[in-house]
This record gives structure tokens, C-alpha cells and sequence, in this order.
């Protein structure tokens, strides 16, 4: 098990309740926090919820995005997003597959889940659904730079390792042989 660490709360320098210099002190769990001296208000380092569609059509066919932003820039993935604070899960895959991809959609399983780093936020817990398409013409869209439906008998590279552990639970389940398909790093 990974113990917190300064290095977890890295710019975390200022309460956000009353805008105090933040203090990193051990808590009642023994556990390295940020702790504000004044107002008692305590940041915690939690894991940031991420989604991804696996959206696939009648043509066996998976949707790809080329990212427009970092991280994984000028690479192609899922479409994915962070989760916002007013969205549940399976909203957010939603918008997301409407934002990224100008597809409609509606989720028809949940595939799974996976922990994992992340360049911003320390850690990421990502949530992924395999989705149906209610409407909507594939086009690129908000941070995605192209879009294109790609054969599952010839996928290609994928940014991110957890969106590969996503695909290969997805062809399992289809029972589709994972290790057929060359899903590699660019690297």
C-alpha cells in the first residue's frame, strides 16, 4: 500500500476555505495531511474519477479519438474525460461521448474499472462503459482532433495502459482473442 507523502500535496500551499498557509501535519489516522491552522479545514488527496467509452457498431467496429490536449497529446485513445461534480458516471460517459465524438449514445454495460497515475492528479480511479449509439454523425470534437471508426481485427495503438486493460475486457467479454490485436505502445 502507497503511504502519502509531501510530495502528494506539492502546490497545495493555501486553504481554500480561508486562505491560510497550509500546514502538512499527521491526522488522527496517522496519516500526512495538509491541514489548515486556522480553520481546522483539511485537504484530502483522493483518487479523481475518470471515464472512457468503449463505443462499438453494428460493423465490429470501434470509436478512436487522436487527443487534441496532453496528456497523450497527438495520440489516440477512448473517448474519456474527468468527471464532473454534477454528473454521475454514467452521465459523464455520456457527455463525453457526445463532446468527443458527436455521437449520441446511451451506456448499454459497464465494463470496469481501473486505478492508475496520473500526470495532474497523483492518482485516477477510471470507470469504463461500453456504449450504444442513439443518433449523431462521427466527427471530431472538443479536445479531440479526429475521430474514426476503427476494426476491431485491426486496432491500433492506444494511449493509455488502463484503456487497454478497458479493451481487453471488452473482446474477452465478446469473446474475441485479445491477443490477436495489436494494441501496443507508441513508444
Amino acid at each position: 500500500m502507497d503511504l502519502i507523502t509531501k510530495e502528494h500535496y506539492e502546490g497545495v500551499n493555501y486553504c481554500q476555505k480561508c486562505g491560510t498557509a497550509i500546514e502538512l501535519k499527521t491526522d488522527g489516522e496517522n496519516k500526512l495531511r495538509a491541514i489548515c491552522p486556522a480553520c481546522g479545514w483539511t485537504f484530502y488527496r483522493n483518487p479523481v474519477p475518470v471515464v472512457a467509452a468503449i463505443i462499438i457498431n453494428d460493423k465490429e467496429e470501434v470509436v478512436m479519438i487522436k487527443r487534441g490536449l496532453p496528456p497523450a497529446q497527438g495520440e489516440w485513445a477512448l473517448p474519456s474525460g474527468y468527471m464532473e461534480i454534477y454528473q454521475t458516471p454514467e452521465t459523464a460517459v455520456a457527455d463525453e461521448m457526445l463532446e468527443e465524438t458527436n455521437l449520441h449514445g446511451e451506456v448499454d454495460h459497464f465494463v470496469g474499472y481501473t486505478m492508475g497515475d496520473n500526470p495532474f492528479y497523483h492518482k485516477v480511479i477510471s470507470l469504463c462503459f461500453a456504449m450504444k449509439i442513439t443518433g449523431g454523425e462521427l466527427r471530431a470534437g472538443d479536445d479531440a482532433v479526429d475521430a474514426r471508426f476503427v476494426p476491431l481485427s485491426d486496432l491500433i495503438p492506444v494511449a493509455f495502459e488502463t484503456q487497454k486493460t478497458f479493451l481487453e475486457l471488452e473482446l474477452k467479454r465478446r469473446g474475441l482473442p485479445y491477443k490477436a490485436y495489436c494494441i501496443t505502445d507508441n513508444s
